[in-house]
């Protein structure tokens, strides 16, 4: 059996370190940064570890419903969007990862814009 992502870096001891060093250059985002205003860090560090574990082959697993349904309030743009995956990007880039697998990622991030990213009604 192939070796995931997740498991080639280490699993969650790594991936919990990209996550927190994606949001510390979230958080200094002018694109992004308030969209964490008043936002239970803690709590949403531990969902996104989870989250981008699942985008690396790792255990957890998120529905399309479920991204939806915790996004739909944010008013989520494709301008938005884009800087998230740059953030990401570089984040992992920041903890050893290479340029193929963070492709890999951002690939599989692009694959859920259209649950994240918030569409006016026509």
């Amino acid at each position: 059996m192939a070796q995931t992502i997740f498991e080639k870096y280490g699993g969650f001891k790594t991936i919990s370190k990209v996550v927190m060093t994606f949001y510390d250059l979230v958080l200094d985002s002018d694109q992004i940064g308030d969209y964490f205003d008043n936002v239970d860090m803690g709590r949403l560090v531990d969902h996104q570890t989870k989250f981008v574990a699942s985008l690396l082959g790792g255990p957890a697993s998120f529905s399309n419903e479920r991204l939806q349904q915790v996004h739909q309030h944010l008013a989520i743009s494709d301008i938005d969007f884009d800087e998230m995956a740059r953030i990401l990007g570089a984040a992992m880039a920041e903890h050893g990862m290479d340029d193929r697998d963070i492709q890999t990622v951002i690939s599989s991030i692009e694959a859920k814009r259209s649950v994240i990213v918030a569409r006016s009604a026509a």
